[in-house]
């Protein structure tokens, strides 16, 4: 490798590590913003204000205004960095990939979800009470709806790495095995037996672990 393109590498990559750092103190100050004020009382100005950019800064990060600082957040806070790096890229995923036997994948499947909804799932529900108390705010409800498609996709990857395998149950075609990973692993239900019926993380885990081989391994 050339000087030159040694120097341009190294600008890249540090134009790259900027762009993260102000990705992740944006999502971080509208989190903590929203989180305190509500989506609909949280403004762009104050989003920029408190990370400290300015509100151009803002825009540009989030060219679809609110809606898509709220997609940012909850994106950020769903990889628990601000890397661009596909979840299908991320080492939780590929030890899920490399692990042999089903049953043991899919309770690191388990395992990885549960830490997810741990730290996504405050900002799935703030979202979704924003999104019920207005519901003409068409660019909120187009980003719960867009995530929800990528939960659903999301769950079509591991019915497919098990159909591929020839370790799913016999008969269930990978559409409905992805249904059910949808379900089983939603914020609500995560909610639900956490906050409602009081069990801890581990037993939601371990549930979650029984009840998708359950539904999807052969026997």
């Amino acid at each position: 490798m050339t000087e030159q393109r040694k120097r341009r590498a190294y600008s890249s990559g540090l134009r790259q590590e900027h762009a993260q750092a102000t990705r992740m103190k944006i999502a971080t100050a509208a989190r903590d913003l929203m989180a305190a004020k509500g989506y609909a009382g949280t403004t762009m100005a104050e989003v920029a204000r408190e990370a400290g950019v300015a509100v151009q800064t803002l825009y540009t990060s989030c060219p679809g205004g609110k809606p898509a600082l709220a997609k940012l957040v909850y994106d950020i806070t769903l990889a628990g960095d601000a890397q661009a790096v596909p979840q299908s890229d991320r080492p939780e995923v590929q030890a899920i990939v490399d692990e042999p036997d089903p049953a043991r994948k899919l309770a690191r499947y388990a395992a990885m979800a549960t830490a997810i909804l741990r730290r996504v799932g405050p900002v799935h529900r703030l979202l979704r009470a924003a999104a019920a108390a207005s519901p003409a705010d068409a660019g909120l409800h187009d980003v719960l709806a867009g995530i929800e498609r990528e939960r659903l996709a999301g769950g079509r990857g591991l019915a497919e790495h098990l159909h591929a395998l020839g370790a799913s149950r016999p008969g269930l075609s990978t559409g409905r095995a992805a249904e059910q990973i949808y379900v089983l692993t939603s914020a609500e239900n995560f909610e639900k037996l956490t906050e409602v019926c009081g069990w801890s993380e581990a037993d939601y885990e371990e549930w979650l672990a029984l009840m998708l081989a359950a539904a999807l391994l052969g026997t």
